[in-house]
Protein backbone atom coordinates (compact mmCIF):
# COMPACT_ATOMS: atom_id res chain seq x y z
CA UNK A 1 0.00 0.00 0.00
CA UNK A 2 1.11 3.47 -0.71
CA UNK A 3 0.27 6.58 1.78
CA UNK A 4 -1.58 9.56 0.21
CA UNK A 5 0.13 12.84 0.48
CA UNK A 6 -2.38 14.26 2.80
CA UNK A 7 -1.68 11.25 5.30
CA UNK A 8 2.29 12.23 5.07
CA UNK A 9 1.26 15.47 5.81
CA UNK A 10 -0.92 14.19 8.95
CA UNK A 11 1.85 12.25 10.23
CA UNK A 12 4.57 15.13 10.34
CA UNK A 13 1.91 17.88 11.32
CA UNK A 14 -0.79 16.26 13.47
CA UNK A 15 1.37 13.75 14.35
CA UNK A 16 0.08 9.81 13.66
CA UNK A 17 -2.10 8.52 11.13
CA UNK A 18 -5.03 5.82 11.76
CA UNK A 19 -5.80 2.96 8.84
CA UNK A 20 -8.89 0.65 9.72
CA UNK A 21 -9.27 -2.71 9.36
CA UNK A 22 -5.91 -3.01 7.45
CA UNK A 23 -5.35 -6.64 8.98
CA UNK A 24 -8.63 -8.83 8.07
CA UNK A 25 -9.76 -11.26 10.92
CA UNK A 26 -8.04 -14.71 9.77
CA UNK A 27 -4.90 -12.47 10.14
CA UNK A 28 -5.85 -11.57 13.48
CA UNK A 29 -6.57 -14.88 14.62
CA UNK A 30 -3.25 -16.09 13.62
CA UNK A 31 -1.42 -13.14 15.75
CA UNK A 32 -4.10 -13.40 18.68
CA UNK A 33 -2.27 -17.70 18.94
CA UNK A 34 1.25 -16.05 18.78
CA UNK A 35 -0.13 -13.51 21.90
CA UNK A 36 -1.10 -16.37 23.44
CA UNK A 37 2.07 -18.75 23.53
CA UNK A 38 3.82 -15.39 24.55
CA UNK A 39 1.03 -15.59 27.91
CA UNK A 40 1.52 -19.47 28.26
CA UNK A 41 5.49 -18.29 28.45
CA UNK A 42 5.78 -15.57 30.70
CA UNK A 43 3.58 -18.00 33.10
CA UNK A 44 6.11 -20.31 32.84
CA UNK A 45 8.78 -17.68 33.01
CA UNK A 46 7.32 -15.70 35.73
CA UNK A 47 10.29 -13.47 36.41
CA UNK A 48 12.21 -11.16 33.23
CA UNK A 49 14.60 -13.21 31.36
CA UNK A 50 15.59 -13.90 27.73
CA UNK A 51 14.55 -17.09 25.98
CA UNK A 52 14.25 -18.05 22.77
CA UNK A 53 15.48 -15.16 21.59
CA UNK A 54 12.68 -12.77 22.88
CA UNK A 55 13.22 -10.86 25.98
CA UNK A 56 10.34 -11.14 28.66
CA UNK A 57 9.83 -8.04 31.02
CA UNK A 58 7.57 -9.64 33.51
CA UNK A 59 6.41 -8.85 37.61
CA UNK A 60 5.15 -11.80 39.46
CA UNK A 61 1.57 -11.64 40.46
CA UNK A 62 0.36 -13.56 43.40
CA UNK A 63 -0.17 -16.53 41.26
CA UNK A 64 -0.62 -14.84 37.58
CA UNK A 65 2.10 -12.68 36.02
CA UNK A 66 1.89 -8.99 34.62
CA UNK A 67 3.70 -8.60 31.33
CA UNK A 68 5.02 -5.47 31.06
CA UNK A 69 6.08 -5.72 27.88
CA UNK A 70 7.65 -8.51 25.74
CA UNK A 71 10.65 -7.27 23.32
CA UNK A 72 12.25 -8.52 20.27
CA UNK A 73 8.81 -11.07 20.82
CA UNK A 74 8.92 -12.04 16.75
CA UNK A 75 12.65 -14.19 18.29
CA UNK A 76 10.11 -16.52 19.96
CA UNK A 77 7.00 -16.35 17.19
CA UNK A 78 8.59 -16.09 13.49
CA UNK A 79 4.79 -15.49 12.37
CA UNK A 80 5.41 -12.23 14.32
CA UNK A 81 8.22 -11.18 12.24
CA UNK A 82 6.19 -12.39 9.28
CA UNK A 83 3.75 -9.36 10.39
CA UNK A 84 7.13 -7.07 10.85
CA UNK A 85 7.76 -7.65 7.37
CA UNK A 86 4.42 -7.10 5.59
CA UNK A 87 4.00 -4.20 3.14
CA UNK A 88 1.66 -2.79 4.35
CA UNK A 89 3.79 -1.62 7.53
CA UNK A 90 6.81 -1.98 5.92
CA UNK A 91 5.61 -0.08 2.82
CA UNK A 92 3.96 2.88 4.68
CA UNK A 93 7.13 2.91 7.22
CA UNK A 94 9.94 2.66 4.42
CA UNK A 95 7.78 6.17 2.47
CA UNK A 96 7.65 7.94 5.95
CA UNK A 97 11.63 7.48 6.27
CA UNK A 98 12.12 8.51 2.49
CA UNK A 99 14.01 5.69 2.35
CA UNK A 100 14.63 1.68 0.48
CA UNK A 101 15.91 0.08 3.73
CA UNK A 102 15.17 0.29 7.23
CA UNK A 103 16.46 -1.14 10.69
CA UNK A 104 13.76 -3.35 11.95
CA UNK A 105 14.15 -2.50 15.98
CA UNK A 106 11.20 -3.59 17.55
CA UNK A 107 8.93 -6.44 17.44
CA UNK A 108 7.07 -5.65 20.40
CA UNK A 109 3.65 -7.15 22.53
CA UNK A 110 2.15 -5.35 24.80
CA UNK A 111 -0.65 -7.25 27.12
CA UNK A 112 -2.72 -4.91 29.15
CA UNK A 113 -5.32 -7.90 31.55
CA UNK A 114 -8.07 -6.64 32.86
CA UNK A 115 -6.74 -4.60 36.50
CA UNK A 116 -3.23 -5.48 36.08
CA UNK A 117 -2.20 -2.22 36.80
CA UNK A 118 -0.12 -1.88 33.39
CA UNK A 119 0.34 2.14 32.26
CA UNK A 120 2.68 3.81 30.65
CA UNK A 121 2.79 7.54 31.38
CA UNK A 122 3.43 10.25 28.92
CA UNK A 123 6.08 10.16 26.82
CA UNK A 124 8.07 10.52 23.47
CA UNK A 125 9.73 7.86 21.51
CA UNK A 126 12.57 9.38 21.13
CA UNK A 127 13.42 8.99 24.30
CA UNK A 128 13.77 5.89 24.14
CA UNK A 129 15.42 5.78 20.85
CA UNK A 130 18.12 8.10 22.19
CA UNK A 131 19.71 6.83 25.03
CA UNK A 132 22.78 9.03 25.24
CA UNK A 133 25.45 10.22 23.68
CA UNK A 134 26.56 8.00 20.28
CA UNK A 135 23.41 5.56 20.66
CA UNK A 136 21.26 7.69 18.11
CA UNK A 137 21.20 9.94 15.19
CA UNK A 138 18.67 11.68 13.03
CA UNK A 139 19.68 10.83 10.08
CA UNK A 140 17.00 12.18 7.24
CA UNK A 141 16.41 15.12 9.86
CA UNK A 142 12.47 14.12 10.47
CA UNK A 143 12.99 11.62 13.10
CA UNK A 144 14.52 8.80 11.31
CA UNK A 145 11.99 7.08 13.27
CA UNK A 146 8.46 5.32 11.96
CA UNK A 147 6.53 2.99 15.21
CA UNK A 148 3.40 0.96 14.26
CA UNK A 149 0.84 -0.31 16.63
CA UNK A 150 -1.45 -2.82 15.61
CA UNK A 151 -4.28 -3.35 17.73
CA UNK A 152 -4.76 -7.04 18.46
CA UNK A 153 -7.88 -6.45 20.51
CA UNK A 154 -10.58 -3.75 19.75
CA UNK A 155 -9.28 -0.90 21.85
CA UNK A 156 -11.95 1.02 23.49
CA UNK A 157 -12.58 3.76 26.02
CA UNK A 158 -12.19 1.49 29.12
CA UNK A 159 -9.80 -1.02 28.26
CA UNK A 160 -6.48 1.25 28.38
CA UNK A 161 -6.46 3.01 25.10
CA UNK A 162 -3.30 5.05 23.34
CA UNK A 163 -3.95 8.90 24.02
CA UNK A 164 -1.95 11.29 21.53
CA UNK A 165 -1.09 15.07 21.89
CA UNK A 166 -2.13 16.54 18.29
CA UNK A 167 0.42 18.40 16.98
CA UNK A 168 3.47 17.27 19.49
CA UNK A 169 5.22 16.05 16.61
CA UNK A 170 6.41 19.26 15.64
CA UNK A 171 7.76 19.77 19.42
CA UNK A 172 11.17 18.08 18.79
CA UNK A 173 12.29 16.37 22.44
CA UNK A 174 10.70 17.55 25.27
CA UNK A 175 11.37 16.84 29.36
CA UNK A 176 8.41 14.64 30.74
CA UNK A 177 10.24 14.64 33.82
CA UNK A 178 8.83 12.33 37.02
CA UNK A 179 4.86 12.47 37.63
CA UNK A 180 2.14 10.89 39.89
CA UNK A 181 -0.95 11.15 37.89
CA UNK A 182 -3.30 10.03 40.98
CA UNK A 183 -1.61 12.88 43.11
CA UNK A 184 -0.68 16.07 40.77
CA UNK A 185 -1.53 15.56 37.35
CA UNK A 186 0.59 18.66 36.10
CA UNK A 187 3.55 17.79 37.68
CA UNK A 188 6.55 16.80 35.43
CA UNK A 189 4.64 18.19 32.47
CA UNK A 190 5.97 20.06 29.37
CA UNK A 191 4.82 24.06 29.02
CA UNK A 192 3.89 22.44 25.53
CA UNK A 193 1.22 20.37 27.10
CA UNK A 194 -2.09 21.14 26.77
CA UNK A 195 -5.88 18.87 27.92
CA UNK A 196 -7.54 20.43 24.72
CA UNK A 197 -5.00 18.86 22.44
CA UNK A 198 -5.19 15.33 23.77
CA UNK A 199 -7.13 12.76 21.74
CA UNK A 200 -7.91 9.42 22.61
CA UNK A 201 -7.68 6.33 20.23
CA UNK A 202 -10.03 3.82 19.96
CA UNK A 203 -10.23 1.14 16.90
CA UNK A 204 -11.49 -2.42 15.50
CA UNK A 205 -9.02 -5.08 15.57
CA UNK A 206 -6.36 -4.99 12.97
CA UNK A 207 -6.28 -0.98 13.15
CA UNK A 208 -2.84 -0.04 12.82
CA UNK A 209 -1.64 3.53 14.15
CA UNK A 210 1.48 4.96 12.37
CA UNK A 211 3.68 7.81 14.82
CA UNK A 212 6.97 9.21 14.98
CA UNK A 213 9.40 9.61 17.62
CA UNK A 214 8.47 12.78 18.91
CA UNK A 215 4.80 12.15 19.17
CA UNK A 216 3.44 12.37 23.04
CA UNK A 217 0.95 9.68 23.96
CA UNK A 218 0.10 7.57 27.03
CA UNK A 219 -2.06 4.67 27.80
CA UNK A 220 -3.50 3.41 31.33
CA UNK A 221 -4.67 1.36 33.38
CA UNK A 222 -7.15 -1.62 31.60
CA UNK A 223 -10.57 -0.89 33.67
CA UNK A 224 -12.58 -2.86 31.50
CA UNK A 225 -13.51 -6.87 32.08
CA UNK A 226 -11.25 -7.45 28.15
CA UNK A 227 -7.78 -8.16 26.91
CA UNK A 228 -6.01 -5.31 25.02
CA UNK A 229 -3.28 -6.19 23.00
CA UNK A 230 -1.15 -4.13 20.78
CA UNK A 231 1.89 -5.58 18.69
CA UNK A 232 4.50 -2.82 18.00
CA UNK A 233 6.73 -2.68 15.40
CA UNK A 234 9.46 0.33 14.94
CA UNK A 235 11.69 1.31 12.29
CA UNK A 236 14.45 3.50 11.79
CA UNK A 237 16.08 5.14 8.96
CA UNK A 238 19.18 2.83 8.03
CA UNK A 239 22.37 4.45 10.13
CA UNK A 240 20.24 6.01 12.55
CA UNK A 241 20.62 3.57 15.72
CA UNK A 242 23.82 2.57 17.60
CA UNK A 243 22.30 1.27 20.36
CA UNK A 244 22.28 -3.06 20.97
CA UNK A 245 18.87 -4.08 21.54
CA UNK A 246 17.88 -7.17 23.03
CA UNK A 247 15.81 -10.36 21.27
CA UNK A 248 17.59 -12.58 18.43
CA UNK A 249 17.71 -10.75 15.49
CA UNK A 250 16.96 -7.39 16.66
CA UNK A 251 17.69 -4.30 13.89
CA UNK A 252 17.65 -6.50 11.07
CA UNK A 253 17.85 -4.67 7.33
CA UNK A 254 14.60 -4.71 5.63
CA UNK A 255 14.68 -3.84 2.24
CA UNK A 256 11.70 -2.49 -0.36
CA UNK A 257 12.63 -4.80 -2.97
CA UNK A 258 12.03 -7.75 -0.54
CA UNK A 259 8.91 -7.60 -1.02
CA UNK A 260 8.47 -6.19 -4.25
CA UNK A 261 9.34 -9.26 -5.19
CA UNK A 262 7.20 -11.50 -3.77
Amino acid sequence: MKLSQQQIDEFYDVGWITIPDLFCPEEIKVIRGCFDDLLFRARRLRTTQTTDGSYFVLAEDGDDVIIKRIVWAGGCQPELLKIGEDPRLLGPALQLLGSDSTDHLLSQAHFKKPGDGVSFDWHQDISHRDRGPETWEDINGRGSYVQTALCVDDMTIENGPLMFVKGSAKWGRVDFGQHDYDKDYESGLPDCFEDKNIVTITGRAGTVLFFGPYTAHASFQNSSKSLRRVFINGYAYPGANHFEYPGEGSGRALRRVQFESE
